[in-house]
């Protein structure tokens, strides 16, 4: 018995066919197939094929054999890719980690970066909270990440990429969308979205901007994704204050405005371990400048 005895067998079985089986997917003449299958039927001992006004039909004992056969075709498949893989030389591995939604705009930054040196390197991908991949960088999990500098965390080093403005996001039917840019004293009476402690330099940077303004808004929710924040904001017809990348996973019931006068900013970092001595990744921090808005 031979694989493409069972190749032959599969073919027929799922097409139903001698005729279909030898002219769409083996390649060859139906005789030819024919002679196979027999050969395949004497090899194994039993009918396995019984022909009917449907066309070719399994019998009990193709019906059997046939889950064998595709395990065995599947065993072979696999052990052939294995072959492959471990035939190519092993490509040295960069994990890159993104604050969850900021992926959307510097993913391709990334790798543009990373250039021509991408095709020589296995880039892997991870989106989180900011505490996790600060975490991540110190356990080395992760190479390098688009995150929050995150506090008491000495063995990590940050470089500011961006400075991103806070803007107001609201129901897409609320009061205040008449407006092209909002005093922050209008939310003073609305239901307030703020960061969890998993969001800590978010939650701290609206905390200072309110204070600023003399306003003491007690948060009715405080959450640590921006999917939690978009929905919150839609179903209980909150308000928030959220850095301006949001913009670009905000649902059709949700809208955003500027605020009136300086908003508060917060600063997007790419962070890395201080004992990371991955060459991958000194050359990226070599052009780190590119990234810098």
């Amino acid at each position: 018995m031979e694989l493409r005895h069972l190749r032959y067998f599969v073919a027929v079985a799922e097409e139903g066919s001698l005729t279909v089986a030898a002219e769409r997917r083996l390649y060859t003449s139906q005789p030819s197939l024919s002679r196979q299958i027999r050969d395949l039927e004497y090899e194994v001992g039993a009918q396995l094929f019984v022909r009917s006004a449907r066309g070719i039909e399994l019998t009990d004992a193709g019906k059997a054999f046939l889950d064998h056969a595709r395990l065995a075709l599947a065993q072979v498949e696999a052990a052939r890719e294995a072959a492959r893989r471990a035939a190519r030389p092993a490509k040295p591995t960069f994990a890159v980690g993104f604050l969850s939604g900021q992926e959307v705009t510097w993913l391709g930054e990334a790798t543009r970066v990373l250039g021509s040196d991408l095709q020589t390197l296995e880039m892997t991908v991870s989106s989180e909270h900011s505490p996790d991949l600060a975490e991540g960088l110190s356990t080395g999990r992760l190479d390098v990440a688009f995150m929050r500098a995150e506090p008491n965390r000495p063995d990590l080093t940050y470089v500011t990429v961006a400075r991103e403005p806070f803007v107001v996001l609201m129901p897409s039917d609320h009061r205040l969308t008449d407006h092209k840019e909002i005093d922050v004293r209008e939310l003073a009476n609305e239901p307030f979205i703020s960061g969890s402690d998993v969001a800590g330099p978010m939650r701290r940077a609206i905390e200072s901007y309110l204070a600023a303004n003399a306003l003491d808004i007690e948060p009715a929710h405080r959450v640590h994704n921006l999917t939690m924040a978009m929905s919150l904001i839609a179903s209980t017809r909150s308000v928030a204050l959220l850095p301006a990348y949001a913009e670009k996973l905000m649902p059709w019931s949700v809208v955003s405005r500027p605020l009136k006068g300086e908003p508060p900013v917060i600063e997007l970092v790419v962070g890395y371990s201080k004992d990371n001595r991955s060459p991958i990744l000194s050359m990226f921090l070599s052009r780190v400048d590119q990234l810098k808005r």
